[in-house]
């Protein structure tokens, strides 16, 4: 099996939802449905921090949420886990610079879909040589949902890879919102991903509806 070809994935990126249960301000299952009810194009299992499910609970949960991403043709990323990836079968695996070594991850997950992030130009560079298929940039804006977050790097970075003649497919990160996702993608990014921007939104099906519509106006201009 081949990898995924990046105009593919340019359109999966577009409305990238990451998301735990420590996230949710409602069921994760529930939150989910909504999400991909309003447009999300793909979506990362991170069932990370105070109060995250553990050991079989993380394991069922993830097998509830990728059930329902394989019932609507939405990709099932999970982060940073490579075993659990495997386990719930998952269509790839997202890693940050902290984490297992890019390349090792891309020997160990075959043609799956391969996730980093970056956050200068020479992670970038190393990330493509690693065998990255598309790369997370970030903070673009100030977030409180990660607690160890680097500081905030604005659209600058992706400006420049895009300048440059970097040609990988990029998803913004950090802070972002249906209100300020626009810039995000007039930047040269293929799409955004966001956390609490739909799981704490009420109703989670608008947020969603409204991210994906901001984002696709401007990637389709």
């Amino acid at each position: 099996m081949t990898r995924i070809a990046q105009e593919d994935l340019r359109r999966q990126l577009q409305a990238y939802l990451v998301m735990g249960s420590a996230n949710c301000a409602a069921d994760p299952v529930y939150v989910l449905e909504e999400a991909i009810r309003g447009g999300i194009t793909m979506f990362q299992y991170r069932e990370k921090g105070e109060g995250a499910c553990q050991g079989a609970d993380r394991l069922a949960l993830g097998k509830a949420l990728r059930a329902i991403c394989r019932s609507h043709g939405i990709p099932f990323i999970v982060n940073d886990d490579v075993e659990l990836a495997l386990l719930l079968e998952a269509d790839g695996v997202h890693v940050g610079q902290e984490d297992e070594l890019a390349a090792d991850v891309r020997k160990r997950i075959g043609h799956l879909i391969l996730g980093v992030s970056a956050h200068t130009v020479e992670e970038v560079e190393r990330a493509i040589q690693d065998g990255a298929d598309y790369l997370g940039l970030g903070p673009i804006y100030p977030t409180s949902t990660k607690l160890d977050a680097r500081p905030v790097q604005g659209l600058e970075l992706i400006r420049k890879l895009r300048m440059q003649g970097i040609t990988i497919p990029l998803v913004g990160i950090g802070g972002i919102t249906p209100y300020n996702a626009g810039p995000v993608i007039e930047a040269g990014a293929d799409g955004v991903a966001v956390v609490s921007a739909i799981t704490q939104a009420a109703p989670v099906s608008e947020a969603a509806a409204l991210l994906k519509e901001q984002a696709g106006a401007r990637a389709n201009r």
